[in-house]
């Protein structure tokens, strides 16, 4: 057995998956920053994750080569970077990397002066230089001479990248006020990149876009702007029917490298899982199809099976890649765990075989589109997708549409029986503060509209997990990660918003006031640690931790939304069920603060759009007075629950406890012995009702 390195104390799995690499690792902290300062070296950072392809490759060829390992510890002290256990240093050296390069990606390999500045930077570097590109073990060479011949040029170089990157993220430009006209840009920005045959925004490779989707659902809602509900709608059936979706076992694949949600890079993100529950279950609420209900429920039941803690924390991710053969276990391939050769499935479900074949796409040659497998990866191989219909199908083999939905169902529980025999992908069980909120939100969505008392039992369980585990109310200290017994890590902005979300989320679904408390008292804290009083918008970190070099402020509202985002419009919710308008003061400021890049590019920030949208049109203020039992009260619950409509607050009270409240409602509900609802808007109410119907109209 190899002789570990410095990493073997560390409770990250990608940080573990390198602990015997015969480079002399470090984890991120002052020893290593002592070492370098010491010895004179510059540093190698190497910054992935653990369900990382490419990551994986560059291991393989890279940092378990001895001799390539060997120059690395005589030339640099070498760190190594879970970029999901540290965001706060990825985002400052991806934001170094995308400066000097234009781009960026993981693995990052950044080459930082001993005072943590970066001088160099690349993603996945080859062990041989081609194409006119420098392998890594020429560019080791190269940049371990020059840090000791040309040291003055390496600093300069260092302190200039360092530079721009404090200028862009200061350079946060007002507009002045911020108007509607910035949600319909943003919505012409969407419309113009749209791909009107297979849905999606942009070509290959295509990502899903959850924070995209949202603010198109708010613009249908705000504006009834159908040609932007058409696009989500187009979209989440375009997914749902491609290999992206994994059909067999529920959950979304993290992006398609074609342009028709065909060909999968096949690792699931719990971020993924979230956000795209969420959509789908939005799109039910508008469109009533209960086909978007069935997957926001496999979604869930997906996650619920095989990403789920079993004391109710949520797990981050599943690998791309796995073995070939469990004899094997390091013979790995990207989605050997989900793909299918025809004769395999020939031989698993024999006469239904051709109708499954069919309905989802199996040839024996396999049915990666042209262009889409380069590498032959998938040759022979099926990824399962929505080739036809049950219409289509049923026409073809002369068979009812219930039959042929019989035959698929049935035969789909053979293969992920089957399946479920294989390898499985590795897991990355690390419990995150910031991904865990946004899971929560899911379920507890999930329980507002399909009642379904599970989801709302989860989302308290995770909870509940983060609140003993990852906060500590005393010392006002929130963590980022948990893992095999151990919490660390400072919070950033993203756990503080993430999980505030949540829990007002889950008062929303639950009506127990200790979320609402505990969401008032971590915005506190955030507002205290994070918030730039002077600009306005907030800090990614705290500012404590000195190797953090920038204090940005992400602006980007990509695959996930970023902290500011919502966190503007926990403070927007907060105000509005609380009656605090102090804290609406701070996030109309922050808006202002954005609002020159939201003028600009607006398709950049769908997110903040909907804070924007927020704030220029007031929410409706909805209380629903009742006891604990009442049955008026519930029915009217569940019709506020069954529409969608995402500018609105909910309380619900019982009047006999209203005055305790910490909601605006302690001021307005009467203890008149009868169930009682009030629809307000900027804490003026319109006249109460009594009855359902009465409710119902109200709110429609």
């Amino acid at each position: 057995m190899p002789k570990p390195n410095k990493l073997i104390n560390e409770k990250s799995p990608y940080l573990l998956q390198h602990a015997y690499n015969p480079v002399e690792w470090h984890p991120w902290g002052e020893e290593a920053f002592q070492k370098a300062r010491d010895e004179d070296k510059p540093i190698f950072l190497s910054i992935g994750y653990s369900t990382c392809y490419w990551c994986h490759v560059m291991e393989r060829e890279v940092f378990e080569n001895e001799h390539i390992a060997g120059t690395m510890n005589k030339l640099f002290v070498n760190i190594k970077v879970d970029r999901e256990e540290r965001p706060d240093v990825d985002r400052v050296y991806m934001s170094a990397l995308q400066a000097m390069t234009g781009s960026g990606g993981w693995p990052m390999s950044m080459f930082l002066t001993s005072e943590l500045k970066p001088f160099y930077g690349a993603t996945y570097v080859p062990p041989k230089s081609k194409y006119g590109l420098p392998g890594f073990e020429d560019l080791i060479q190269q940049l371990g001479e020059a840090w000791k011949t040309r040291r003055d040029e390496v600093n300069e170089s260092g302190d200039k990248i360092l530079e721009h990157i404090r200028d862009a993220s200061q350079n946060i430009i007002s507009a002045g006020e911020p108007d509607k006209e910035m949600l319909l840009k943003g919505a012409g920005q969407f419309k113009n990149g749209f791909d009107e045959e297979y849905g999606g925004f942009g070509g290959a490779p295509k990502f899903p876009r959850p924070p995209g989707i949202n603010f198109l659902l708010r613009a249908y809602y705000r504006f009834d702007d159908k040609e932007s509900l058409q696009m989500v709608i187009r979209t989440l059936l375009q997914m749902a029917k491609g290999g992206i979706y994994d059909h067999l076992g529920g959950g979304f694949h993290r992006y398609s490298v074609d342009r028709y949600w065909r060909v999968p890079h096949f690792e699931k993100m719990l971020y993924d899982q979230a956000q795209l529950a969420v959509n789908y279950l939005d799109a039910y609420l508008v469109t009533g199809d209960n086909y978007f209900a069935d997957v926001t429920r496999d979604v869930l039941a997906y996650v619920g099976r095989v990403m789920t803690a079993p004391e109710g924390g949520f797990y981050s991710a599943e690998d791309a890649e796995s073995a070939i053969k469990a004899a094997e276990p390091h013979e790995k391939e990207e989605g050997a765990f989900y793909v299918w050769s025809k004769n395999e499935i020939d031989e698993l479900l024999g006469e239904d075989a051709e109708i499954f074949n069919f309905y989802f796409g199996a040839d024996e040659y396999g049915n990666a589109p042209q262009g889409s497998d380069p590498h032959s990866v998938f040759a022979e191989k099926n990824i399962l997708y929505k080739a036809h219909s049950l219409s289509e199908t049923s026409n073809k083999f002369e068979r009812s549409t219930d039959e042929i939905n019989n035959i698929i169902e049935r035969s789909k529980g053979i293969l992920f029986t089957a399946r479920e025999k294989r390898p499985l992908p590795h897991k990355d069980d690390k419990i995150l503060t910031s991904w865990n909120g946004l899971m929560i939100s899911a379920y507890a969505k999930a329980y507002q509209a399909l009642n379904e008392p599970e989801y709302l039992e989860k989302a308290q369980l995770a909870a509940e997990f983060i609140l003993d585990k990852l906060y500590n109310a005393a010392d006002k200290k929130l963590l980022h990660r948990w893992r095999d017994g151990e919490a660390k890590i400072d919070a950033t902005l993203e756990d503080f918003s993430f999980f505030t979300q949540a829990l007002i989320d889950l008062y929303e679904a639950s009506f127990d006031e200790k979320y609402l408390k505990n969401a008032i008292e971590l915005s506190e804290i955030m507002i205290n640690d994070f918030y730039d009083e002077a600009e306005g918008g907030f800090f990614d970190t705290s500012g404590r931790d000195k190797s953090i070099l920038v204090r940005t402020k992400e602006d980007y509202d990509s695959a996930e939304p970023t902290g500011n985002s919502v966190a503007i419009n926990n403070l927007l919710r907060l105000s509005s069920l609380t009656g605090n308008t102090g804290w609406y003061d701070i996030a109309y400021k922050s808006v202002l603060a954005f609002s020159g890049k939201l003028e600009r590019m607006p398709y950049a920030m769908p997110q903040m759009l909907i804070a924007l949208d927020s704030l220029l049109y007031k929410p409706k203020q909805i209380i629903i007075a009742g006891s604990k039992n009442d049955e008026t009260a519930y029915r009217m619950y569940r019709e506020v629950s069954s529409v969608f409509m995402p500018d609105k607050v909910v309380v619900k009270l019982d009047p006999a406890d209203a005055a305790g409240s910490v909601t605006f409602a302690s001021k307005i509900v009467q203890n008149t012995g009868e169930t009682t609802a009030y629809v307000c808007e900027n804490f003026t109410c319109r006249l109460p009702v009594k009855t359902t119907e009465e409710f119902v109209k109200l709110i429609k």
